[in-house]
C-alpha cells in the first residue's frame, strides 16, 4: 500500500521541525547542551557561555556574580548579577555558565557546578 502524498509531506514536515527543535539550543565549549529554555539568542555565538570561576562570588543567600566586559562575548561593559540559592541551574560540566538574554544587562540562566551551593 502506497502512502498518500500528503502523509509524506506531514512526514518531512515532522523531520524538519525535530531538527529545527534540536538545533535551537546551542552547546558549551565542552559538549554539554544548554536547555532549550535558556538558549533565546542563536547570533554570535548564542547567549550562553561558560564565565570564570574567581568572578563568583557565594553569599549567605546566593550567588555575586562579577562579569567583566569580556568575560561573555555579550559582554561589553561590567556588571554585578545577584542569583539567589535555588534560582541556579547545576551545571552540565562542573563549570559557571550564564545566559544573557535579550541583552547583556539581563540573566537568563545561571548555572552553578553542583556542590556549589
Amino acid at each position: 500500500m502506497r502512502a498518500a502524498p500528503t502523509s509524506i509531506y506531514l512526514i518531512i514536515l515532522a523531520t524538519i521541525s525535530v531538527g529545527v527543535v534540536r538545533t535551537d539550543a546551542h552547546q558549551a565549549k565542552t559538549g554539554w547542551t544548554y536547555p532549550l529554555a535558556c538558549c533565546k539568542a542563536h547570533e554570535a555565538g548564542g547567549d550562553c557561555a561558560a564565565i570564570p570561576a574567581p568572578d563568583i562570588l557565594r553569599g549567605a543567600r546566593g550567588f555575586s556574580v562579577f562579569l567583566h566586559a569580556g568575560d561573555h562575548h555579550m559582554a561589553r561593559r561590567p556588571h554585578v548579577f545577584f542569583i539567589p540559592y535555588g534560582d541556579e541551574i547545576p551545571s552540565g560540566d562542573g563549570q559557571y555558565h550564564i545566559c544573557l538574554h535579550p541583552t547583556e544587562d539581563d540573566v537568563n540562566c545561571f548555572f552553578a557546578p553542583p556542590d556549589s551551593s
